[in-house]
């Protein structure tokens, strides 16, 4: 049934079916991320990915579940009621392994962009591309001196030169947003079809202590021709908030998902030396409990606050909503928390098990490398200052303060 199109965002076609309810995905998820905890240690080198979860998520309709249900997928990602669900699904993958979950994250990341500004005929095709050919997205942002510049041709093409760096999921993701500079300074998001392009990556960039299964690599853009089709949204439009900010509470859910790994096999450890009655191990594990059940409360507030909001993940682009700041300063704090819950839980759990638990082959190591590694996201302290600014600029009592009522 065709119906008069609003934005993209909101684009009303004919249902396409998915085999899956949202709570079966979430039961696969679980076995998915089990495998991933079983797969883990094999795939722990530069230059590994982790394949055959995404062959198994692929699979599972999990690639398409970020799509509208009018798509053919889940609305996760993109519909605010589901943010519960998508913020589970995400920490599952974390307890599994955090490169998966930083993988899979990158992908919701953007089929949201595409939804919230692209044209009607972008949504449908790159739709097409996750539901039916099973294409996995990202977003590749980073980059250094040498970043990437957006070049437009007399013929209406676009050329690209530079590189990007922590280009996650090199040689696996076939469809990354490749955002760069236009002439005139601004930033524009651009996707980059990698199966129909030459790029040069370089794997030996990418030579971490943690996060190796991720390959992030970086990768040299430099000639790659694309159509004007390929281009999203207006420039700077990615900076544009609360979308910017309040997507930060999905990896902070995969953050968390890792840290309740490292929680789980702290505790196998200690159970396997008969450590339970020493009543100084009970202590530690009794903080990092009251510690996680605090992350788990700071992203169900946040997937209610988004929920409220508006029905599409934060808002119309093209409809301005009053509690935009409020909604970007409670997405701060909750990354803010839950980084500072997972950096605890590292050190109660390292001073738990001692040097013994941090040798091969207990996975307590490996977990800690990874993160601790993908805890180190951008502009942490401008994420503190963020909220710190909000509230100063209020007249709200402290009990309301966060009232989205």
């Amino acid at each position: 049934m065709a119906v008069k199109v609003v934005n993209s965002a909101q684009l009303l076609l004919e249902t396409q079916p998915h085999p899956l309810s949202i709570s079966e995905l979430l039961i696969r998820s679980t076995e998915i991320a089990d495998y991933a905890t079983e797969n883990a240690a094999k795939i722990d080198q530069v230059g590994a990915f982790p394949g055959r979860e995404f062959e198994q998520i692929a699979a599972a309709g999990l690639l398409s579940a970020p799509l509208d249900r009018r798509l053919g997928g889940h609305g996760l990602g993109i519909e605010a009621s589901a943010t519960r669900k998508l913020l589970q699904i995400l920490k599952q993958f974390g307890h599994g392994n955090l490169a998966i979950g930083r993988i899979f994250e990158g992908h919701v990341n953007a089929l949201q962009l595409i939804q919230t500004f692209g044209t009607q005929a972008q949504v449908e095709a790159y739709a097409s591309d996750a539901r039916d050919r099973h294409k996995i997205f990202g977003v590749w942002n980073a980059e250094a001196n040498d970043g990437v510049k957006i070049i437009p041709l007399e013929t209406g093409h676009y050329r690209l030169e530079g590189c990007k760096t922590f280009a996650s999921g090199s040689g696996y993701v076939d469809r990354p947003f490749v955002n760069g500079t236009l002439p005139d300074g601004r930033w524009q998001m651009c996707i980059v079809p990698m199966d129909q392009v030459v790029t040069v990556s370089d794997p030996s960039w990418w030579q971490p202590s943690g996060m190796r299964a991720t390959a992030s690599y970086k990768v040299d853009f430099s000639g790659v021709e694309l159509e004007a089709s390929a281009l999203i949204g207006q420039p700077d439009d990615y900076y544009r908030q609360p979308w910017l900010s309040v997507g930060v509470i999905r990896f902070a859910a995969v953050q968390l998902g890792g840290a309740e790994a490292l929680f789980d096999e702290t505790r196998k450890f200690l159970q396997g030396l008969g450590r339970t009655q020493d009543p100084y191990q009970a202590e530690r594990l009794g903080k990092i409990a009251i510690a996680l059940e605090s992350g788990n409360l700071w992203l169900k507030g946040a997937a209610e606050f988004v929920a409220a909001y508006a029905p599409i993940f934060a808002g119309s682009p093209i409809v301005p909503h009053p509690q935009a700041e409020q909604l970007v300063a409670y997405a701060n704090m909750v990354r803010s928390a839950i980084e500072q819950i997972c950096m605890e839980v590292i050190q109660a759990c390292e001073r738990s098990v001692g040097t013994r638990g941090l040798l091969p082959p207990t996975p307590i190591e490996r977990i800690i490398r990874d993160l601790t590694l993908y805890l180190r996201q951008p502009a942490f302290d401008a994420a503190f200052a963020n909220v710190g600014h909000y509230v100063l600029t209020q007249q709200t009592a402290a009990e309301r303060l966060w009232s989205y009522a």
